[in-house]
């Protein structure tokens, strides 16, 4: 079979277009042997081949540049495309579109829209033409429930341009449409158009907008094919409205202290009362490390793949035999239910012990179950690791494996030893088997409930791994375990965040393609079918702290291209390594942090030195060093206010420094300190060193690595988000560098747009009609505060707000009325983004009956403190939420009237 390529693609000077596929000819997936094409003109590239149709009958290809200079390989956007060889024709005449990572109708192809959103009941398959010699394909999922699309041009099979006789295509490969025609070959150009057909209404009901599209026949071909991308719709993009809201957060009269899995229903159900279209929530895996409250952090997982055991809805696992114990748990429960806020501690010790009593009641049918066993066959690379660290995590009281004795270095021949089943005590994993089962089976439920109703959950991937976690402890090498991830300091945690999390090495990564992730992504897709990339910032360069400092202030970004010292000389600085490198400390420094405490201080943290100045000893010369010293005494301390006051000053002395140096430059290659400007070191400058500095740091933060940062996004960004099909977020905020917008923007990634949180630094605040499409809109997020708490914080921004962004004069209330949420929200559902998602907080804020009393008790995280109790629980019942018929009215109205209800 002879098969012609044919692509438009308009390149630049020195490169080419080649095609790859999955045959000898094409180069069998290899770019590097892929088939050239010819540059014709006006942007056309061709090129012919002949296949042995006997032996193949079908392949896959995809479209490529190459650069002539370099190599480099650039490939289309999309999966490979598919086309069947029948044996009958002698050639295809291949007519294809170019697809870009750019057009915004990608996001429609992902499976939150294709399978879900969009998904077609029953595709039906249309015969071809008898002689047909024409094949159209339109590539669009973005059309209603019983509706196709459908083609009308200027030849008799397609009608003769009369909107009574449209030509319907075909749904079969759905969200491939397709039409064989059969037509005279004497027709040199044959122009149509696309229509959407309503089979309710039996008529055309929508013509796409623009000019005329047209084809010719290939004459050389028995068959021509002619692929296209996009219905060009009239009424412009889609957009739609979610909500966003923990799961532990959740309250419904089903669930026990917590938020759980099955109460994601109800609030799907409420989505679809009020026009919603997504769920998203916070990560929802496993993080019990201690037993304590202190694992409520929900972004500090044991294991990226299980699930979190207090999710579970007890009944629903199934009924204690003993009735009184069973009577016993429900009290319990619904006393823990009706708390304002989540006991942790509480919660997990009423479950837990709910679990084991249950599997010990059911082992023997649970450990032969065939839905169970064909779960662990799937899953056992992770589950086994993990079942084993959660035991060897109560068994030597700490989930810091390195002591663990003879498995604080994984072993999986050891590990499968100790996992036996013929063990005494193999009922110790296989319970956490049990347990992480249940969730599937739970989680699945409500993923099908999701897709069933078409609303989209949208999970939450982290940047980084909690440190003492299964997947440190299994894959080791896969990050820098003497490193932090945090990041620099911003309006709400002045000394930067330090999350504790080992960094990644991409390095190692990259050597199996990225494996780890692929894996990781391939899971969340069994439930989620879109997320977000907390910090994507991390793909660029992350911020990363050495492992003996504490604040995120101490920290730089990496990878980054540091000054060397001939450069910071160039600029005029007289380097000087002791004043630059190390903490410069003088005796008024001491005055101001300390007061009466001084003496003390000097006597215990500090060697005198000459003059005034004064350096940190030894065995307190690291910000480690000084929280490892006042942890004990902060425990027992009455002070704690005063010791906590100089524990901070040490690392603020700690810090006084102004070049953090590059460990492997040998000496030679340094990095402005984040903020250097406020250090009690900067001030103390002459004009010159002071000029030389600021040069150096502007040039490092906002220059220097713009292009070196593209380029380790772009290497590692792709492999990730190609992983599965999910439609994918990435969350921007922060120290934006400018290369950031362009390679989410060639990616097709939605960026995030916060009100309180502009991208233009000269901006106090964002207004939402300023968005682009590919974004998604939000008046705030977990990390902050509500609408209604944010308005009481500082009147006189209120009033800048007031004026500049919701356009009103006069004095603004004090408090949030509803009727000022209201208009937020509204700004925010009318804006030009894909997306709008609202905290449920923010979206009850409009109804004076339904919000919470206090709104500073709405807000779900404080970024400034590490050690937050993650304890926030939504007021209302879902059950009396769904029940709100005013509210919800209202609610469904606003969705409605901003076209934001799902509608095509």
């Amino acid at each position: 079979m002879n098969l012609k390529f044919k692509v438009n693609y308009h390149t630049i000077w020195g490169q080419n277009v080649l095609v790859s596929g999955s045959c000898k000819e094409l180069g069998n997936n290899n770019p590097d042997n892929a088939l050239p094409l010819n540059y014709m003109d006006n942007g056309d590239w061709e090129a012919s081949v002949k296949i042995d149709s006997m032996t193949i009958k079908k392949i896959e290809y995809k479209y490529l540049i190459k650069n002539e200079t370099d190599d480099r390989v650039y490939w289309e956007w999309g999966a490979p495309r598919r086309l069947k060889l029948p044996s009958k024709v002698s050639g295809f005449a291949l007519k294809d579109s170019w697809r870009s990572h750019k057009a915004p109708e990608n996001a429609f192809l992902s499976q939150a829209f294709a399978a879900n959103l969009f998904k077609r009941k029953q595709p039906k398959k249309k015969k071809a033409a008898v002689g047909a010699n024409l094949g159209l394909q339109l590539i669009a999922p973005r059309i209603g429930k019983n509706q196709s699309f459908c083609i009308v041009g200027n030849c008799k099979s397609m009608g003769s341009w009369s909107p009574d006789e449209p030509l319907i295509m075909s749904d079969a490969d759905f969200p491939v449409w397709k039409a064989e025609i059969k037509v005279d070959k004497r027709d040199d150009n044959i122009e149509y158009k696309y229509g959407i057909y309503d089979h309710d209404e039996k008529k055309l009901v929508e013509w796409e907008n623009g000019e005329n599209r047209s084809v010719s026949i290939d004459k050389g071909y028995p068959y021509t094919l002619k692929t296209d991308l996009n219905f060009r719709y009239a009424s412009g993009g889609w957009k739609g409205a979610g909500v966003a809201v923990p799961v532990f957060a959740l309250r419904s009269k089903n669930s026990c202290g917590v938020g759980e899995f099955l109460d994601i229903k109800l609030l799907i159900d409420w989505a679809v009362k009020t026009g919603l279209k997504m769920v998203q929530i916070l990560p929802i895996n496993d993080t019990v490390a201690t037993h304590t409250w202190t694992d409520s952090y929900p972004y500090a997982a044991i294991s990226v793949f299980a699930l979190h055991p207090m999710y579970l809805n007890l009944r629903a696992m199934g009924l204690l035999a003993d009735k009184n114990e069973m009577k016993r748990f429900q009290k319990k429960g619904k006393e823990l239910n009706a708390l304002e806020l989540i006991d942790y501690e509480a919660v997990m010790n009423l479950k837990s012990p709910y679990y084991k009593k249950l599997y010990d009641q059911n082992k023997e049918q649970f450990l032969n179950d065939k839905g169970f066993l064909a779960f662990f066959k799937e899953n056992k690379d992770w589950l086994i690791p993990y079942a084993a660290f959660s035991r060897l995590r109560d068994k030597y009281s700490t989930p810091d494996f390195t002591k663990w004795g003879e498995y604080a270095l994984y072993d999986k021949s050891k590990i499968e030893r100790l996992t036996d089943p013929k063990k005494k005590d193999y009922d110790d994993y296989a319970v956490h088997y049990f347990i992480q089962y249940h969730l599937h089976l739970q989680m699945q439920e409500v993923a099908d409930y999701a897709r069933e109703k078409g609303v989209i959950l949208k999970g939450d991937i982290p940047i980084g791994i909690y440190r003492n976690s299964a997947d440190a402890w299994l894959e080791p090498d896969l990050y820098h375990m003497d490193k932090q991830a945090g990041a620099p300091p911003d309006a709400y945690a002045i000394s930067g965040q330090n999350w504790g999390f080992p960094t990644y090495d991409w390095e190692e990564m990259a050597r199996d393609g990225y494996s780890w992730w692929r894996r990781r992504l391939s899971k969340m897709a069994t439930y989620f079918d879109a997320y977000r990339i907390d910090h994507i910032l991390g793909f660029f360069r992350i911020w990363e702290i050495p492992r003996e400092s504490v604040e995120g202030l101490m920290g730089r970004f990496n990878p980054a291209i540091p000054m060397f010292k001939y450069e910071l000389e160039g600029n005029g600085l007289h380097f000087d390594y002791d004043r630059y490198c190390r903490p410069y400390i003088r005796e008024y420094m001491l005055d101001e942090l300390f007061g009466e405490e001084k003496e003390w201080v000097k006597h215990t943290f500090l060697n005198k030195g000459e003059g005034d100045f004064y350096a940190v000893k030894d065995t307190f010369d690291t910000q480690r060093k000084v929280e490892d010293h006042f942890l004990p005494l902060l425990a027992e301390a009455e002070n704690k206010d005063q010791l906590s006051k100089i524990k901070h000053g040490l690392f603020t002395l700690i810090g006084n420094v102004l070049l953090i140096e590059d460990p492997d430059s040998n000496g030679q290659g340094f990095h402005p300190k984040i903020a250097l400007h406020f250090t009690y070191s900067f001030k103390e400058l002459d004009e010159q060193a002071k000029a030389a500095l600021d040069k150096a740091y502007i040039h490092y933060y906002y220059e220097r690595q713009e292009n070196f940062w593209r380029e380790k996004a772009m290497v590692k960004l792709p492999a990730i988000i190609n992983a599965t099909n999910m439609l994918v977020c990435g969350e921007d905020l922060g120290m934006v560098p400018d290369c950031v917008p362009g390679v989410m923007g060639e990616l097709g990634l939605l960026n995030l747009e916060i009100q309180r949180m502009p991208k233009d630094s000269n901006s106090e605040f964002s207004h939402p009609s300023n968005s682009n499409y590919l974004s998604v809109v939000s008046p705030s997020c977990h990390d902050m505060s509500t609408i209604r708490g944010w308005w009481e914080q500082d009147h006189e921004r209120t009033q800048r707000f007031y004026e500049n962004i919701l356009g009103h004069t006069g004095r603004a209330p004090q408090f949030c009325e509803p009727w000022i949420a209201r208009e937020v929200i509204i700004q925010h559902l009318h804006a030009p983004a894909m997306w709008a998602i609202f905290p449920i907080q923010d979206l009850v804020a409009m109804d004076e009956k339904l919000r919470l009393e206090n709104p500073f008790a709405e807000q779900i995280n404080e970024p400034s403190n590490p050690k937050h109790y993650w304890r926030f629980r939504f007021h209302l019942y879902m059950e009396d939420l769904l029940k709100a018929k005013s509210f919800n009215k209202m609610l469904s109205e606003l969705v409605s009237l901003s076209a934001r209800n799902g509608g095509i």
